[in-house]
């Protein structure tokens, strides 16, 4: 008998479908808050469960879709994307991710649909996580560490006073928390009024930690970002600026690549790059040092990876967008993570973990996160929350 027969005898492994529900919820921002380019009064999750008959335990999955959609995100998943894996062996997740981003030609690959396959993807690599008895940071090849992390906010709350004031108080509470690093919003106000801010903010700092900038896509221009970014180098003194995002918007490549040229600060983006393929053109026109997968945002675990491995390739540093929870298991498995972003929940900035048991939210200490040990990513859904804030119909 061939050796390869006799092998594939003794090491069959089950054929088990996923059963997939969605869930969309909102959940209101308690105060006005602003970036450059919007008010956000409102955010919106997709939540997504895989489970397969026999196995007690249920992946989970979740995007952020935006400050609208979640129901349409949710139709999607249910009309489109569910039978694909429903009728698709759960272990074969590559094979799944391909099947539903090919389904998703016709209808567009980019956006909502996106959003919903990688919801769907989260779920299903937590479901096999969870049969392997593995935190997924394991599952992927890392381990349970201690992951960098800096204090993301800064965003526009005229109710907190004055905004160099508000920028003040921010910071003390970020290092209250016990963060070094952090991040603030630029470009909603005028030049000079954000550059008061980013001197508050590295005054505040006192040279204990770095300074990020987020500009949302605020400038229309290089030459309009460019006065902005030196006007902030300029504020920042010899601190200097951490790295300066999404000066223009996404679609600019060779925009942001020009910026590069003309300013100290490195420049980073890729948090609204969508699949493999749009960061290849990142990758290709040299528009970023620093990028920013989401993976909510470009197909879920499966394409993450698949990027990051490409940064390793080519020496380039990533820092992640959002997602703390997931994303401190994908900087485990990567060398190409620099620092992980963080909200702490006290801000109502990021308000996902209000979706979260408080004994599975992610903890943080002395500007770390720190990775859960249990099987999958790590977190338990609240019931009460998902039926408070889900969108019904």
């Amino acid at each position: 008998m061939p050796i390869w027969t006799s092998y594939e005898k003794e090491s069959e492994i089950s054929v088990s479908c996923a059963k997939i529900s969605a869930q969309a919820v909102s959940i209101p921002v308690t105060n006005p808050t602003k970036i450059a380019t919007r008010i956000i009064k409102e955010r919106h999750y997709i939540i997504v469960t895989a489970k397969v008959e026999g196995f007690k335990e249920i992946g989970v999955g979740y995007a952020y879709v935006g400050t609208t959609g979640g129901r349409s995100s949710a139709k999607f998943v249910e009309e489109v994307l569910a039978p694909i894996v429903e009728s698709s062996d759960s272990n074969d997740i590559i094979g799944i991710w391909e099947a539903m981003f090919q389904e998703s030609l016709l209808i567009g690959r980019r956006g909502l649909a996106l959003r919903a396959i990688s919801a769907i993807d989260i779920a299903l690599w937590d479901l096999a996580s969870k049969k392997a008895g593995l935190p997924l940071a394991v599952m992927l090849g890392g381990s349970v560490k201690r992951i960098p992390a800096y204090a993301s906010g800064g965003y526009y709350q005229p109710q907190n006073g004055t905004w160099t004031d508000a920028m003040r108080a921010e910071i003390k509470f970020n290092r209250s928390l016990g963060f070094k690093d952090h991040k603030i919003k630029v470009g909603g106000l005028s030049v000079q009024e954000d550059a008061l801010r980013v001197a508050a903010a590295t005054e505040e700092i006192a040279g204990t930690g770095r300074l990020a900038l987020d500009a949302n896509n605020a400038y229309k221009s290089v030459s309009e970002a460019v006065k902005a970014a030196k006007a902030f180098e300029q504020a920042a003194g010899d601190n200097g600026i951490w790295w300066y995002e999404e000066p223009l918007s996404p679609e600019d490549l060779l925009g942001m690549a020009e910026i590069r040229r003309y300013i100290d600060t490195p420049v980073a983006t890729g948090e609204i790059a969508q699949s493999r393929h749009e960061f290849r053109a990142l990758i290709e026109q040299r528009s970023a040092e620093i990028l920013q997968p989401d993976v909510g945002v470009l197909g879920g675990v499966t394409e993450y990876m698949r990027v990051v491995r490409t940064a390793e390739t080519f020496n380039l540093s990533t820092a992640p967008h959002w997602h703390a929870n997931i994303h401190a298991h994908l900087a485990a498995a990567s060398s190409s993570c620099i620092v992980i972003e963080h909200f702490a929940i006290e801000k109502d900035i990021y308000n996902f973990e209000n979706l979260v048991t408080p004994d599975t939210r992610l903890v943080t200490e002395d500007g770390f996160a720190l990775i859960s040990e249990r099987p999958g990513i790590g977190l338990d859904f609240d019931d009460a929350a998902l039926e408070k804030y889900g969108i019904k119909g």
